[in-house]
C-alpha cells in the first residue's frame, strides 16, 4: 500500500517530465510528508493533452454524502480495482498518474514500535504511480487514489504491499492515450527500479516536515 509519500520537484519541472499543462491550483511543494486527504498534484489526460491539477487523495464514491461518509479510500487493490463498485468506472475511463519524489512503509521491532523505511526511485527523478480519479459532488471536487498491488522483491521484505509504479513508456497506456490494455502495468515494481533505506521515527507523526524526513538513519544513530 501506500499511505505517505514526498514530492520535492517544483511543479514547472513535473510538469516539463509529464508533457503537462500545471494548473493555477496545485498544492505547496517541497512537501516531504504527504498524507492522506492532503490535496495533491496529478496528472490526467483529456482532448489529446495532459494537465497536472491537484485532487484530494482520498477517493470519493459518487454515493457518499459527504467525503467523509465511508471509509478513506486511499488505495485501490490491483486485484479488484476493475470490478468494485466504487473503482470499476474510474478505472475504466478515469486514470491518472501521480507524482513521487519516494514514499514511506513501516516495519515494527519487537516491541511493537513502528521503523519507518523511504523507498525511492533508482536513476530517475520521480516514480510515477498509478492512480484512479472521481469528481464527486455538485462541484465535482477531484479525489483519487493510488493503485497498489502484491510487492516485489523490493517491498516484500517490508511489506506485503507496493503501490503501482509505472515507467514513463508506460505513461500513455496508463492515461487511456495508447488504446486497452492498461490492467497489464499493474503489477509490482521490476528489480532494480527502487532503493530503500531506514529513516528516522520523525516521520511517524503527520505533522512532521522538513528534507530530513528522508534522510538515511545512521546504524549509531538513535531514533
Amino acid at each position: 500500500m501506500c499511505g505517505r509519500f514526498a514530492l520535492s520537484m517544483p511543479h514547472a519541472e513535473t510538469a516539463r517530465i509529464f508533457a503537462a499543462s500545471p494548473a493555477n491550483d496545485l498544492p505547496d511543494v517541497p512537501n516531504w510528508n504527504v498524507c492522506p486527504t492532503n490535496q495533491i498534484p496529478c496528472v490526467i489526460s483529456a482532448s489529446g493533452s495532459r494537465r497536472l491539477g491537484a485532487m484530494r487523495w482520498g477517493f470519493v464514491p459518487r454515493w457518499y454524502g459527504s467525503p467523509n461518509d465511508g471509509p478513506l479510500l486511499i488505495n485501490a487493490r490491483a486485484e479488484t480495482v476493475a470490478t468494485k463498485p466504487a473503482f470499476r468506472d474510474a478505472c475504466r475511463s478515469r486514470r491518472c498518474l501521480i507524482p513521487a519524489t519516494g514514499f514511506y512503509e513501516w516495519t515494527k521491532d519487537a516491541d511493537g514500535k513502528r521503523l519507518p523505511w523511504y523507498f525511492h526511485p533508482v536513476g530517475a527523478e520521480l516514480l510515477a504511480f498509478a492512480g484512479i480519479w472521481q469528481g464527486w459532488g455538485p462541484d465535482r471536487i477531484p479525489t483519487c487514489a493510488i493503485v497498489s498491488t502484491a510487492a516485489g522483491p523490493t517491498m516484500a521484505e517490508v511489506h506485503h504491499r507496493e503501490p503501482v509504479t509505472l515507467a514513463p513508456e508506460d505513461w500513455p497506456l496508463w492515461l487511456g492515450e495508447d488504446g486497452t490494455g492498461a490492467a497489464a502495468l499493474m503489477t509490482a515494481a521490476p528489480e532494480g527500479r527502487m532503493a530503500r533505506h531506514r529513516v528516522s521515527t520523525k516521520v511517524n507523526s503527520n505533522r512532521a516536515s522538513g528534507a530530513d524526513l528522508i534522510d538515511p538513519l545512521l546504524e549509531d544513530a538513535s531514533d
